[in-house]
């Protein structure tokens, strides 16, 4: 995964050891590097605006650095990078999805998430994935088939249903998806159920009717989580997606889908710097185990191959 993006960082820490003179990197060496660092980060998926806030807080960072003269001096370029990234996502904190749930489980019953995104995206096998996870760690789970749009949506749903074992709630194709998502909760409270999964329509977003609909399922359903599920492939078209749907509809967080077969890597930093939401997990393969849980910490570790 992020290849491409790791090999640009690659790329940029050896060229800074390269040319660190006398301890320390002067300011004309390193507008050169972060000049090429720039150009490629933006053909690695990383939007101009990102790119911008990565250069300028590496030049803060780097120039002047002291490395030692015998010693690691990688390490201590990667050190920097590594800060600096971290500084540049600091307004977004990581966090704990399943941690947040259990303990508003503490105070009600059922957890109610709601799935956004356009088709396509991975929406509905993530939400498989979550209920995979959910009922492994011993949660029951109910899905609300809340496209009534599509046809086969429903069916789908129900199919994951099938294999994973969860309950789908849904209704006639061009019934209310709100009282989907309403019956669907209903029905978990009436029966114990832990967490209920509401999955959405997702046609054209500029569908002025997709909005109003899906701001009708929050306000009936109150979501205590309303996710986007975006394609990391898709880079900056999935992210103005993204930026059309939280105009019309509250976004917790995020999940990227099909991470797998990203080699860029750029997107998922995007993401969180422009929305400034949280990635709770990446979709990483085809089978309901392959969602994973998200850290900064981690992404930017993998990004500069530090263990």
């Amino acid at each position: 995964m992020f290849e491409k993006l790791k090999k640009t960082f690659s790329k940029f820490v050896e060229s800074v050891v390269s040319v660190v003179k006398e301890e320390k990197l002067d300011e004309r060496d390193a507008e050169k590097l972060l000049s090429d660092l720039y150009f490629d980060l933006v053909d690695s998926d990383v939007a101009v605006d990102v790119a911008d806030a990565v250069v300028e807080e590496l030049k803060k960072r780097l120039v002047g650095i002291k490395v030692p003269r015998f010693g690691d001096r990688e390490a201590a370029v990667k050190k920097a990078v590594y800060e600096a990234l971290l500084n540049v996502l600091g307004d977004v904190p990581d966090v704990d999805f399943y941690k947040e749930a259990r303990e508003m489980l503490e105070k009600t019953r059922p957890f109610v998430v709601m799935f956004l995104g356009p088709n396509g995206y991975g929406k509905t096998t993530t939400l498989a994935k979550l209920a995979f996870h959910l009922q492994e760690m011993g949660f029951r789970v109910v899905a609300a088939a809340a496209d009534t749009f599509r046809a086969g949506a429903r069916e789908q749903l129900e199919e994951h249903g099938r294999r994973v074992g969860f309950r789908v709630v849904g209704g006639a194709y061009g019934s209310d998806p709100a009282a989907v998502a309403y019956d669907a909760i209903q029905h978990a409270k009436s029966r114990g159920y832990h967490f209920v999964l509401i999955d959405t329509a997702g046609r054209m977003h500029t569908d002025t009717n997709l909005m109003d609909e899906l701001r009708k399922i929050q306000r009936v359903a109150e979501p205590h989580r309303s996710i986007f599920v975006f394609d990391a492939q898709l880079g900056n078209e999935a992210l103005e997606i993204a930026k059309y749907y939280s105009k019309y509809v509250n976004i917790d967080g995020m999940i990227a889908t099909k991470v797998d077969a990203y080699p860029k890597g750029g997107s998922i930093l995007t993401f969180i710097y422009v929305l400034k939401r949280p990635v709770y997990f990446l979709g990483v393969g085809q089978t309901y185990r392959d969602l994973v849980k998200f850290s900064k910490a981690e992404y930017i570790s993998q990004l500069l191959a530090l263990t």
